[in-house]
């Protein structure tokens, strides 16, 4: 049987293309392709006996159990399952890791139920492969970095631009001790499959907020790290007051906005609380037992007040946290890099300035 081909052109991602993953679970959950939906060919306790059979008896001996395993029925709601996705979205692609013997079987057994459907050549492996390509191609282009302290709005300015790439968003984290996001964090592979789709839109230059490596519990690769340190930076330079309406925003507001839309007022609440409340411990080290008690008691307080309705109470807590560990931990950063900037200024100059590195990069 000819089973048709497609080739792993990262268009199709740009097309927001949906794809079919045969890959068992376990594979899945370590890294997927934007836009793939998990449908296997075989869950993860039967491609774990293939594997072992193929490693001890040979490929013929290894496809004559994963036949024996999947069939009957097991094997006809596979199919049903790729048929739903198909009837949903007839242009969808089918991919496994190489694009080999589980794709082609999927390709078979729909072209059996008389489906026709391409796979993806090269599989899940070209396809990364060209999406790590996209953010080294980026790594080598020009570069902004824009940094400031906590609650300057860097992120929003970052999400201002064009040529903005967010990768707080990619890592689904702010970058911070209370920075956790509500959802789960992606896998290493799916927050670089986030920086490499992102960067389909951005054609040139590139402008950053000034991060650390580790962004929750996904890593910057290596190559765009290394051009982040070297690149030109700006610096934004807020009031406090300023600022802690935006920390207030980013830590509470959006916070809960998130929680009560995923779990409800009730649980959603609990789960925001303790959050907070988890992520002020994990800075007693830096803080000192006296501080951190000041704090707790400070924020549990907040937490009354704003049950009653007076959210601007979180800011007897999130003052001091800028100004006697934010604020110092940046400046001691500042001092140990010994940076230069292009420019220092507000938000609304930043921005600017960013804007006009940008436009004098398209046009050397």
């Amino acid at each position: 049987m000819n089973l048709p081909l497609i080739e792993p052109d990262l268009e199709l991602l740009r097309a927001r293309r949906v794809l079919i993953d045969v890959r068992a679970p376990v594979e899945f959950a370590q890294g997927a392709l934007p836009g793939a939906v998990n449908l296997p060919l075989m869950d993860d306790e039967e491609r774990h006996l293939v594997g072992l059979t193929y490693k001890q008896a040979g490929q013929d001996a290894a496809i004559e159990l994963g036949q024996r395993l999947v069939a009957g029925g097991i094997k006809a709601g596979r199919v049903a399952a790729w048929q739903r996705v198909l009837a949903k979205h007839p242009d969808a692609i089918i991919y496994c890791f190489r694009g080999g013997l589980r794709s082609q079987l999927a390709q078979q057994w729909l072209a059996e139920a008389g489906i026709e459907r391409p796979r993806l050549r090269g599989g899940w492996k070209a396809m990364r492969a060209a999406l790590c390509s996209r953010i080294d191609a980026a790594a080598e282009r020009p570069l902004l970095v824009v940094g400031g302290l906590t609650g300057c709005a860097k992120t929003a300015l970052i999400q201002h631009l064009d040529n903005g790439l967010d990768l707080e968003d990619c890592a689904r984290h702010k970058g911070s001790a209370f920075g956790r996001h509500p959802l789960p964090a992606p896998a290493q592979i799916d927050f670089e499959h986030a920086m490499g789709l992102r960067l389909l839109e951005v054609d040139g230059s590139c402008v950053v907020e000034d991060e650390s490596r580790h962004i929750g519990v996904v890593n910057v690769p290596l190559t765009f790290w290394r051009a982040m340190e070297r690149a030109p930076r700006l610096r934004v330079e807020m009031p406090l007051d300023w600022r802690l309406e935006q920390i207030r925003k980013d830590y509470i507001d959006d916070l809960w906005a998130i929680y009560s839309r995923q779990f409800g007022d009730w649980l959603g609440w609990t789960l925001m609380r303790k959050q907070l409340a988890t992520a002020l411990m994990r800075l007693k080290k830096r803080l000192g037992a006296a501080r951190l008690a000041r704090l707790q008691r400070l924020q549990a307080l907040a937490f009354r007040e704003h049950e009653r309705g007076n959210r601007q109470a979180h800011e007897a807590w999130l003052a001091p946290l800028l100004t006697e560990y934010y604020d110092p931990l940046y400046r001691h950063q500042l001092e140990k890099h010994d940076r230069t900037f292009l420019h220092v200024g507000d938000w609304g100059s930043c921005l600017e300035a960013a804007r006009d590195w940008s436009r004098a990069q398209q046009e050397a």
